[in-house]
């Protein structure tokens, strides 16, 4: 059997790919041009990420013998899920005695630099420490029903992890998914959290992450409510990569727009920070996909080193406006929400990385075609 691939009009680069797999056999690798990359089974499919791709450049893969080592490695320790990738430490999920929901930290870019601040979990020299509770990357929002689930001020509602669902390693990816609740300050239940996370294995420019998340009002029906206090999805970069510092970072959306006042309260497909950490020039960006509920969401990005994905905050973003929205969005009992984000974590700046390029595999990927010939 034999894998070709098209890259049709774009360029790619670190673009995962399926291909349905009916015969169920699984090569320990594939090979193209002498050059060996790790398979992986997902499913009833075969995934791998080919090597770059050129505009019109075709690439064909047949199964190799060659085996290729290391990967994703997820590990459950009790009270966290750590992720390593190709040994190195990548991010820790912790979800256990968490002070109000689970958050990802350290989260580091490819050569082992944080692109997170550590504050409140931990103190170092010269970062900001500012609202504690942007724990580095997490899942939160601050109007469900009333309840603020994105604060850790008195009151504050929470996420409550349940279970770990499943925890995947292997070659090309892992994952894990898991069922939290998000509840009132009371512990009542407002919503039923799905989350999937995928960690694509990197490479020395970028690492991946898909994320899919689904909240379901599984009591009764669920407002949420038109606040900027809130995002689906929300990053606090590390503080050397915040604007505002002389030395400070750059915030770059899909429509070339530069910095906060260009950036806050618009919808944009993806949106990018990135900056200087350690000597290094490093960024993280967050691509909305079309599956998502709002698409393209708007974003709550501040030059302080916030990044958040938020869908409902309608009214606050367009307050100036002429014609003023609202975002609040009822939930039916038993209905669910959906979103689909992936994180590209990387090197250089939104240009240098080509994260353009990057959100077109994401929403476009190349057509990849069997044959036994």
């Amino acid at each position: 059997m034999k894998y070709i691939i098209n890259s049709g009009v774009h360029r790619r680069i670190s673009c995962p790919v399926h291909i349905e797999n009916s015969d169920g056999s699984l090569p320990l690798s594939l090979a193209a041009d002498g050059k060996q990359v790790p398979v992986q089974q997902d499913g009833n499919t075969l995934v791998f990420i080919p090597l770059p791709l050129e505009t019109g450049e075709t690439a064909v893969y047949s199964p190799s013998t060659v085996a290729v080592s290391e990967g994703v490695h997820l590990e459950d320790n009790g009270d966290r899920i750590s992720v390593t990738m190709d040994g190195d430490e990548f991010t820790n999920y912790w979800y256990k005695d968490v002070p109000a929901r689970p958050y990802f930290w350290p989260v580091y870019a490819p050569g082992g630099v944080p692109v997170t601040r550590a504050f409140p979990m931990q103190e170092i020299e010269n970062e900001t420490q500012d609202h504690p509770h942007q724990r580095s990357l997490y899942f939160a929002y601050g109007d469900v029903n009333g309840v603020d689930n994105w604060s850790e001020l008195p009151g504050h509602g929470y996420t409550i992890h349940k279970s770990v669902d499943e925890l995947v390693s292997g070659p090309v990816f892992g994952r894990f998914a898991t069922t939290s609740d998000w509840t009132s300050p009371a512990g009542d239940k407002l919503l039923t959290q799905k989350a999937s996370v995928t960690f694509w294995r990197g490479d020395s420019a970028c690492r991946l992450m898909d994320i899919e998340l689904t909240l379901t009002a599984s009591e009764n029906d669920v407002l949420f409510g038109d606040t900027k206090e809130g995002g689906i999805l929300s990053v606090r970069a590390a503080s050397s990569m915040d604007v505002e510092r002389n030395d400070g970072g750059h915030i770059e959306n899909s429509f070339g727009g530069i910095d906060e006042n260009e950036d806050w309260g618009r919808s944009a497909h993806w949106c990018d920070y990135s900056g200087m950490v350690d000597g290094h020039k490093i960024g993280i960006a967050v691509m909305d996909h079309p599956h998502s509920f709002r698409y393209p969401t708007y974003w709550h990005v501040r030059n302080y080193g916030l990044m958040t994905a938020n869908p409902f905050a309608l009214a606050a973003f367009t307050a100036n406006h002429p014609e003023p929205k609202e975002g609040s969005h009822l939930l039916k009992a038993g209905e669910s929400i959906r979103f689909k984000y992936r994180i590209v974590i990387h090197t250089g700046d939104a240009a240098e990385a080509d994260i353009r390029q990057h959100y077109l595999n994401f929403v476009s990927p190349p057509i990849v075609t069997s044959s036994e010939v």
